[in-house]
């Protein structure tokens, strides 16, 4: 992989489930290639090593990780997981809209939720279950709430997020700043073109229109992306765009045309060209490896 491709930022867009401020999931299988990417997210991220043993990339600080070990990733920190060929090693994640929850838990209360919201988010965290048991203990009672979702488990998840969130927030002011790495630069000034992006890449997408949502001039939106993502704008909505197309191939038996016109290129020459460029085969080819019919 190139030094170039390195340093390439990926920005990773979650949705919620109704009626749901947490996202389970569970052993979730991983893509090593993607895996290898700095990435962020739009909302916290809170991952449990199950077993093995592997590394994580907090800023430019690597933390060996093994079975036991708890990450708190609040949104937009970039970060990333390197998993080493010769250890098996399973996560899973509860992806967590802290601000929604809160703002709403606490509607009357505003001041109360913001002081709450910034010391969740002032700081990531990375340590084992047992030194973190006042957290631990809430996530794992989470994870098994979320996972057998029996009768009101949406009402006690409430109850149980709340006592996680709190917990979190003491954690922070008691720990130094300075151990823990800063947010991406910029990343936040440009959140909104990113969820955008993600959310509807098939449509026509013009820089301008996302300078607009972020409040600044289409040429300081460029700057800002490039410095960022270390992508232009452009190459980013493509890959997006691709990204969901090699999801649509493996996953769906409909025709390499209708999912290139799905996924927001105009021709099927110019979504082959980019999906070679991109991932180094053809919708064919994948289509192919995956199984599935042409």
């Amino acid at each position: 992989m190139s030094q170039k491709r390195k340093n390439e930022i990926i920005y990773r867009y979650y949705e919620m489930p109704l009626n749901s401020p947490v996202l389970a999931l569970y052993e979730r299988p991983y893509d090593r290639t993607e895996n290898d990417r700095l990435h962020f997210h739009n909302y916290m991220e809170i991952g449990y090593c199950c077993e093995g043993s592997c590394s994580v990339i907090l800023d430019n600080h690597e933390f060996p990780c093994h079975d036991g070990m708890l990450t708190i990733i609040p949104q937009n920190v970039p970060h990333m997981t390197i998993f080493h060929k010769e250890f098996k090693c399973r996560w899973q994640y509860l992806i967590i809209d802290t601000d929604t929850f809160l703002s709403d838990i606490y509607k009357d209360n505003c001041r109360l939720a913001a002081q709450l919201i910034r010391r969740i988010n002032s700081q990531a965290c990375l340590d084992h279950e047992k030194q973190l048991e006042r957290i631990a203990v809430p996530i794992n009672q989470i994870f098994k709430l979320m996972q057998e979702q029996e009768e009101f488990y949406l009402e006690e998840l409430k109850g149980l997020l709340l006592t996680l969130l709190i917990n979190i927030a003491k954690r922070n002011k008691e720990a130094p700043l300075e151990d823990y790495p800063p947010k991406a630069p910029n990343t936040t000034i440009i959140a909104p073109a990113l969820d955008y992006i993600s959310r509807v890449p098939e449509r026509p997408i013009k820089i301008e229109e996302l300078a607009a949502m972020c409040h600044v001039s289409e040429a300081h939106f460029r700057r800002i992306f490039v410095e960022s993502m270390n992508m232009p704008p452009l190459k980013y909505i493509n890959q997006v765009r691709i990204r969901r197309a090699c999801d649509e191939l493996q996953r769906t038996h409909d025709s390499i045309n209708a999912i290139a016109a799905r996924t927001g290129f105009s021709t099927l020459s110019t979504f082959n060209r980019n999906f070679r460029q991109i991932t180094g085969t053809s919708p064919q080819q994948l289509r192919k490896q995956s199984g599935q019919r042409k």
